[in-house]
């Protein structure tokens, strides 16, 4: 794009102010500016001053598969599982654009040294659980995972953000990808979206630098396709992507039995799932919205949903989703063409003013603009809630101490047998 086309188009949406000061910034910002205006959603700035709070449907309980039924027809599960994985059919999603801010590193919250003995790494941990799968599905195998040697290899796709992409690949490439094939791990990084104050007024993070933040986690997929990496996955054969957090690391990513049980299903998706502590806990939980899956968040429940009872006593409302989701490539590019909602939120937003000074305002100033992935489970027609042991499979680390802390996890991460 180049200046004289930018300034049209700013102009046509009364947002002139941007190209203030543009003479006296450098060739590269001008550049990069230049960039983030071409790539700028109209239709979703436009919100900013038109937007409605997205009503809830009528809801209803959607019946998880217990952990029970799936020990029952495990072998069934599984077998169906890893003949789609040993078919090249299955891919794992890591969505890691997060720093670890919050646990006292400024680095990519993968980079995070969950040892306690000897150093192990949140991103290598979570390597590990997907070479358990590659082991397991390697018929040659000893159930050990080994680079080279392993013959069944599970793509893997990274997303990163703008602050830690460049830190997370080199992280990788330090530490020889874990012992993963390189050429099986793909990174690329999130789309971002512009920040706009109450007014639809774009902000200015800084000299020729629109305010930005990643379009939330329900990016994923077309990011991935705005990488280049949609042809990949065609000519792959791949028809299944596992996506998964960074922030848990006992996540257990492609599972047979859970691939499996998503397959026999006919669904279009499948939700790993545990049952929540109590009602109040702090969960999105697997229900129908108006007929179709959907995933309501705690504070969007009533109290009578919150405390209804199934005849055997457990929560009617009480299976909470952990970011672990298994999608059809073929669904995802249905949605994607025809967009995900997206959700206007009010943010404080660090900006400049024309004077060239920094405001971080201490209250919400304007909106930043969101996806969310749970709205591709509200897109899909069916999705399989797989019920899985918390124990086993959730241990997230939002804080350094108490609830989903280092310290709980570690707890957990000892009860399954991992040395620290």
């Amino acid at each position: 794009m180049t200046f004289e086309e930018a300034k049209k188009v700013l102009a046509a949406h009364n947002q002139e102010h941007v190209l203030k000061g543009f003479d006296a910034l450098t060739p590269d910002q001008q550049k990069g500016l230049l960039k983030q205006i071409s790539e700028l959603d109209w239709d979703v700035i436009a919100m900013a001053k038109n937007h409605e709070k997205m009503e809830t449907g009528e809801l209803a309980p959607l019946p998880a598969l217990t952990v029970s039924e799936i020990e029952a027809k495990k072998d069934s599960f599984k077998k169906t599982g890893l003949e789609a994985i040993r078919a090249g059919k299955v891919a794992a999603c890591l969505l890691a654009g997060g720093m670890g801010t919050r646990l006292g590193l400024d680095r990519p919250k993968g980079e995070l040294n969950i040892g306690l003995n000897h150093e192990l790494f949140l991103f290598e941990q979570q390597m590990k659980n997907l070479e358990d799968v590659a082991a397991e599905a390697d018929e040659s195998s000893d159930g050990h995972y080994e680079a080279g040697k392993t013959k069944v290899t599970i793509p893997l796709y990274i997303m990163t953000s703008e602050k830690n992409d460049e830190d997370t690949r080199a992280f990788f490439k330090e530490h020889n990808y874990f012992g993963y094939p390189e050429e099986f791990v793909h990174f690329f990084v999130q789309e971002m979206a512009a920040a706009v104050d109450y007014d639809g007024k774009l902000l200015m993070e800084g000299p020729g630098r629109l305010a930005t933040s990643p379009n939330g986690n329900g990016g994923w997929f077309s990011s991935l396709a705005k990488a280049g990496y949609l042809d990949d996955l065609h000519k792959q054969g791949i028809e299944w992507i596992n996506i998964y957090g960074v922030d848990n690391p006992l996540q257990r990513m492609c599972t047979p039995e859970f691939v499996g049980a998503t397959i026999q299903s006919g669904a279009e998706s499948g939700s790993k799932v545990i049952a929540k502590n109590d009602p109040h806990e702090k969960m999105g939980v697997v229900c129908r919205e108006n007929g179709h899956p959907s995933v309501i968040e705690y504070y969007e429940m009533t109290e009578d949903m919150a405390q209804a009872r199934n005849a055997d006593g457990s929560l009617t409302y009480g299976m909470g989703v952990i970011l672990n989701y298994i999608f059809k490539v073929e669904k995802l590019e249905k949605i994607m063409r025809d967009r995900l909602p997206v959700h206007v939120v009010e943010k404080k937003i660090p900006y400049m003013k024309e004077d060239g000074t920094i405001v971080k305002p201490e209250t919400p100033n304007g909106y930043k603009f969101e996806t969310l992935v749970v709205d591709m489970i509200r897109l899909m027609n069916d999705t399989v809630p797989y019920e899985v042991v918390r124990e086993k499979e959730f241990a997230p680390i939002k804080n350094l101490h108490g609830v989903d802390s280092l310290d709980s996890s570690r707890e957990l991460m000892k009860g399954c047998g991992i040395e620290l």
